[in-house]
Parts: structure tokens; C-alpha cells; sequence
């Protein structure tokens, strides 16, 4: 996911690599972006039955990276260093309880029964990538943490199905942000989706917040992540010195699920399903 930087995103939309200009795919990339994607999916399919009390996340990190390499694809979190940010070390982010994303994974960090954990994948493959997360129950978790991680699935849903040419950005922040605090939780603003395909971060970005009919209109063609990060408590993060790793600042869990999907003429596609 990318730290929103509040930029004006501009509507000079062409097929381009340009980092200022939004990218529209050609059905030849979106076949590409289909196959990472699917890879994407079917690596947090994998790493499921692993998640289970005792395990660390450096375990479920070396795994990650084990499975990746074996299907001919690298990790794309691995090194990552955008400017300002130190390398991050694992090759997925492992994001527990209260850490709202970037969590980097450890060998000390041992998952407890009733915790939850958000693993966040991003192989390349054939030079594109597949962004997905999921947030999984380790163990028995409690009603309240159930709830939260339901409720962060749906509004996931409810912001793709508001997709469709013409569309607006606004509308997808709208749906999710209304479904969340309908439910008694918030919706972090910091953090936001992006577009994706052969960058790993790129226009236009996605904030999980909005109003209905403003933004930046949805065109055929266009690929971003819808990833909303919905807290029990407060929306206030806080940011670690490690520079990644992201909080809760009252401490409180945090769920987060995340979709690569695309613009189509009949409305949206999902991208990283299995």
C-alpha cells in the first residue's frame, strides 16, 4: 500500500510508462496482471494452514519466499526503498493485532491463539505485479475481533463494486467509509490503494474515505489496489522508528484486506482471486 502524500492526481490519462500519468493496460497486460494475480492469491492460499499458534512470521516470510521463487516469481517487497524509507527485509508484511500495515516479519514474533495477522503479498511476475492481502484468525479468535475482520472484508467488497467506467474515485472511499462506521469502526486515512502493474506503486491513488461523485473518473483500462485498513477504535495510527511498521495509536486491532481489480467496459474485475 503507499503513504498517501495528499498529491493532486491528474486526469491526463494515455497508454504510458510515465510515473506522472495514469497507465491504462492493454488486454495484452491485463492477461499478465491476471497470471501474478492469480500467483498472488493462490501464495496467501498457501501460507494459510501455516498460520497457526507457535509459528513465527519470519517462518511464514522464508515460506513466502520459498513458494515464490519455485513458481518462477520474486518478491516484490524484498528491498523495497522508496525514497525516505530504509530496504524493508521480509518479503511479505506480516501485520499483527494492532499493527495496521508494513509489518515486518520476525523471528521473534510468535503468533498466540486469538490473534489475527494480515499478510500482505506482492510477487512479480513476467515483470508485473500482484498486490493482495488478506487478515486471518490465528486460532479462536473473539467475537469482537471477528466482527472487525468481517466487517473489513465486506467494505473491500462494497468500495469494488461501486467500479465502473465513469465511476468516481469519491465513491469507492464513500461505500467503504459508510459500511465501516455504520459497524462502530474507523477507516485509517493515511494509508491509501494505488495504482499497480509494472511499478509497484503508481497513480491514481485510492483513499477508503470520500464523498460520492467527486474524484477522479474510472476509465477502462485502469488497474489499482482497493486495500482499506479499518480500526476498532480510533482512526490514529502511529508510525514506528523502524520507518514501516504501522499502529493503532490507542493500541486497538486493526483488519485489512486488499484487491488488485480492473476498470472493464461491463464494470470491474478482480484480479487476485485463485
Amino acid at each position: 500500500m503507499k503513504k498517501s502524500n495528499l498529491s493532486i492526481v491528474t486526469e491526463n490519462v494515455r497508454q504510458s510508462s510515465s510515473l506522472q500519468e495514469i497507465v491504462l493496460l492493454s488486454s495484452l497486460e491485463l492477461d499478465k496482471m491476471r497470471r501474478v494475480g492469480k500467483l498472488a492469491a493462490n501464495l496467501l492460499k498457501h501460507l494459510e494452514p501455516m498460520i497457526q499458534p507457535g509459528v513465527s512470521t519470519q517462518a511464514l516470510n522464508e515460506e513466502a519466499e520459498r513458494w515464490t521463487g519455485a513458481n518462477g516469481a520474486i518478491s516484490a517487497p524484498l528491498g523495497y526503498a522508496p525514497p525516505g524509507y530504509p530496504p524493508f527485509t521480509g518479503s511479505i508484511c506480516t501485520s499483527v493485532n494492532e499493527v495496521v500495515c508494513h509489518g515486518i516479519p520476525n523471528p521473534k514474533q510468535i503468533l498466540k491463539d486469538g490473534d489475527i495477522i494480515n499478510i500482505d503479498v506482492t510477487p512479480i511476475l513476467e515483470g508485473y505485479h500482484g498486490d493482495t492481502s488478506k487478515t486471518f484468525f490465528v486460532g479462536n479468535p473473539s467475537p469482537s475481533a471477528r466482527k472487525l475482520v468481517e466487517v473489513t472484508q465486506e467494505c473491500m467488497m462494497r468500495g469494488i463494486a461501486e467500479i465502473k467506467p465513469g465511476a468516481r474515485i469519491g465513491d469507492i472511499g464513500a461505500a467503504i467509509s459508510q459500511y465501516a462506521e455504520a459497524n462502530g469502526f474507523s477507516v485509517v486515512r493515511e494509508m491509501v490503494g494505488h495504482g499497480v502493474g509494472r511499478q509497484f506503486h503508481c497513480d491514481p491513488q485510492i483513499p477508503h474515505y470520500g464523498k460520492r461523485g467527486t474524484g477522479l473518473k474510472l476509465r477502462k483500462g485502469m488497474v489499482f489496489t482497493v486495500e482499506p485498513m479499518i480500526n476498532q477504535g480510533s482512526r490514529e495510527v502511529v508510525f514506528l522508528p523502524d520507518r514501516w511498521t504501522v499502529m493503532t495509536a490507542d493500541k486497538k486491532l486493526s483488519a485489512q484486506f486488499e484487491h488488485t481489480v480492473a476498470v472493464t467496459e461491463e464494470g470491474v474485475e478482480i484480479l487476485t482471486l485463485p
